[in-house]
């Protein structure tokens, strides 16, 4: 009964480090601009050697990026006021050396881009900068929100999620107009 009790402890504390670990690798930054709610996140230490052979080999390999805002609702389910599904794609031509980009936001292509250079495709597949989520007419005046992101990728590799299918994470504000 004892050693059940020590495993079960062990597993826990392991479970709890990986997950701890993954809230600090996704970065979320929420930005009231204007009229609009805007968001940025960063999936750190994501453009891994891993990513990096499985992009060289040719394959295409595609970031996935859930992104909820949701108004904190006490003593109730939390409110989702937003949704947005983000894609970004790199498909690499082993015969000109160039990686194919493209990022959708809810299946439409909104940017592509061609290029040679390894840093731009580490950061357009890990960074999205200053995406409009909602407008901030969706909101209410002094209330807490939240933005909870999931992000996957294919191929799966081990080394980027761990144990996980998914790394989340998520940032809270209030909203003051």
């Amino acid at each position: 009964m004892n050693r059940r009790i020590r495993i079960w402890c062990i597993t826990a504390i392991l479970i709890t480090g990986a997950i701890a670990r993954a809230a600090e690798t996704l970065r979320i930054v929420p930005i009231v601009g204007g009229d609009q709610m805007l968001i940025s996140f960063e999936l750190a230490d994501a453009y891994t050697g891993e990513v990096r052979d499985a992009i060289a080999s040719g394959l295409r390999t595609t970031f996935t990026y859930d992104v909820q805002l949701r108004m904190v609702v006490p003593a109730w389910v939390d409110r989702t006021i937003a949704t947005a599904a983000v894609t970004t794609i790199d498909q690499y031509d082993n015969l000109t050396r160039r990686h194919s980009l493209t990022r959708m936001i809810d299946g439409r292509i909104v940017e592509s881009l061609v290029t040679e250079d390894e840093s731009v495709v580490g950061r357009w597949l890990t960074v999205v900068s200053r995406m409009p989520l909602c407008p901030t007419s969706r909101l209410d005046s002094n209330r807490d929100y939240y933005v909870q992101i999931s992000a996957r990728a294919r191929p799966r590799g081990s080394s980027l999620l761990g144990w996980a299918n998914a790394i989340t994470g998520q940032a809270q504000f209030t909203f003051i107009p």
